[in-house]
């Protein structure tokens, strides 16, 4: 697993690379299913859950358009935490997120496979099956009349 090493200064150090490293280099380690830990470099704390939280906050900020967390849901989830027997929405939300990116994926094999069979492509299936035809019925023909051709020869010479 890939360490990052969190400074004081706020600095980030990857030390599989020894290099300085950013949110947005943290955000796709997890893009690319990279596993890492965040720790404090003094205390070697696990930091992992806040830096991600802060990679979440940045994409929010930075699209507006694909925001996640409304107003509203971020106030439910403070709701959730002063629970007297908080709901298990770690697990809930794990679970829903996985379905959901399951669902999406078997809808894009699902259009890709779609789009495989678009009319453009199928004319161009249909136009290599026609031509397999043809050479294999004009190569049988010519392979036929050569074989007919020598039957002929050997039947004239007799006569």
């Amino acid at each position: 697993m890939r360490v990052i090493r969190k400074y004081a200064n706020r600095r980030l150090y990857d030390t599989q690379q020894s290099r300085y490293v950013t949110l947005e280099d943290l955000r796709q380690l997890v893009l690319d299913s990279e596993p890492f830990r965040v720790e404090d470099a003094k205390s070697g704390e696990d930091l992992t859950r806040t830096i991600l939280l802060s990679i979440i906050i940045e994409q929010e900020q930075a699209d507006g358009d694909a925001e996640v967390f409304s107003n509203d849901l971020l106030a439910q989830f403070i709701r959730v935490y002063d629970m007297a027997q908080p709901l298990p929405l770690a697990r809930y939300l794990e679970q829903g997120t996985r379905l959901m990116m399951e669902q999406q994926q078997r809808m894009q094999d699902q259009w890709q496979q779609a789009m495989r069979h678009s009319p453009m492509e199928l004319m161009r299936e249909l136009a290599e099956e026609n031509m397999k035809f043809w050479q294999q019925t004009i190569g049988q023909a010519t392979g036929a009349g050569s074989q007919e051709g020598s039957k002929d020869k050997e039947g004239d010479g007799k006569g």
